[in-house]
């Protein structure tokens, strides 16, 4: 049985509003990141080979809140590009099935060889679609220029991990494949801005499997709709250029979106208390806001949401440390926090930079100004 998310609160029906903290901290928001960059909280130790997803949250939140030049640049870029993979030499690449993607840790870069534990080596299979995007991410939004990274390698060896249903495993064997390794390949041949690495034909294919009943999308054909599956659905058809201007483009396939339901579905999500579930009977959650908010941006009906009952569920879930909670009155965590802002940038709040919603970064970013 779940945990109830309000079992601290004297009353449930009181949660909605706290009227001694009642706006946006944005300075309070950035001493929480800089706080992070500097030096992570025990807790997220057992996170470590994680980290690379977790600077991502630091970096790409600093961004939106305007406040990139609180990090030194050239020491984040120097630790990210020492986190890439490389082959040792072209025919490897072609007979050993790796992906050359970034790795997501220092820990998950080297592993004991046989000599033992003492001395180690560099390993060849420990690099991550989605670490690899948010590598690419961080790089793009302190201004790097992608140009310079060895991306033949990397999507040389990425059309490795599209199956033959057009879904993607994140690395070379033995993991899950779904929704969210679709959209991590979609991102990184976005920004990148060379598609040589996926099939997007069949991404799309595997893609509108992923539609329910309901008109939401699960992570894998058959499944539960999820606001986070949605979101990655959605955005992957855009990024592809399968979605212009709100709607399915009228010359493909996508026309097999049922977006009536699609949009139906995504606006039933915003609960009475203003903020947005991930799935059916399942309270309201920070990060939903974005996952659910971005998918109705992208469709171009963000409109039809009730952005005040939003604003004033985000603003329970505001911290008085910095950071946004996952449900309210909770401590802040990293992930959370970073969609918090990622919503109230789709809300238009003051001093925040507008977002690209389909590569999950300040807009500002994403075209590399």
């Amino acid at each position: 049985m779940e945990e109830d998310p309000f079992a601290e609160l004297d009353d449930p029906s009181d949660f909605h509003r706290d009227p001694d903290y009642s706006f946006f901290d944005r300075d309070r928001h950035i001493c929480f990141l800089e706080m992070m960059y500097q030096l992570l909280p025990s807790p997220y130790q057992e996170q470590e080979i994680n980290r690379l997803t977790l600077a991502y949250f630091v970096v790409s939140g600093l961004h939106i809140l305007r406040a990139i030049d609180r990090i030194d640049k050239e020491v984040v870029i120097d630790w990210v590009l020492s986190l890439q993979a490389h082959p040792k030499n072209a025919a490897y690449l072609e007979n050993a099935g790796q992906f050359y993607g970034f790795h997501g840790s220092r820990s998950s870069q080297f592993q004991s060889n046989d000599n033992g534990p003492s001395e180690q080596e560099a390993i060849l299979n420990g690099s991550h679609l989605a670490s690899t995007y948010c590598a690419l991410a961080i790089l793009k939004i302190v201004g790097y220029d992608l140009s310079l990274v060895d991306s033949e390698f990397l999507l040389k060896s990425m059309k490795n991990l599209q199956q033959s249903d057009g879904c993607f495993m994140p690395i070379h064997t033995g993991a899950e494949k779904d929704l969210r390794f679709v959209f991590c390949a979609a991102a990184i041949c976005s920004m990148l801005k060379n598609w040589s690495g996926i099939d997007r034909e069949k991404a799309k294919e595997y893609i509108l499997s992923c539609q329910s009943y309901d008109g939401g999308f699960g992570l894998i054909p058959g499944s539960e709709s999820h606001g986070g599956a949605t979101y990655c659905a959605v955005a992957s058809l855009q990024l592809m250029g399968f979605i212009k201007e709100g709607l399915p483009t009228t010359n493909t396939s996508c026309d097999d979106v049922n977006v009536p339901l699609l949009l139906d579905w995504s606006l039933q999500r915003q609960a009475l208390d203003g903020g947005f579930q991930g799935r059916i009977n399942k309270p309201a959650d920070t990060c939903y806001a974005f996952w659910v908010g971005g998918v109705l941006r992208i469709l171009g009906a963000d409109k039809f949401m009730n952005e005040k009952a939003l604003r004033e569920f985000l603003l329970t879930c505001q911290s008085e440390c910095g950071g946004f909670s996952k449900f309210p009155r909770l401590l802040p965590d990293l992930y959370h926090s970073y969609y918090g802002f990622c919503a109230f940038s789709l809300l238009e709040e003051s001093g925040v930079n507008p977002l690209c919603v389909e590569l999950g970064m300040s807009g500002i970013a994403a075209i590399g100004l």
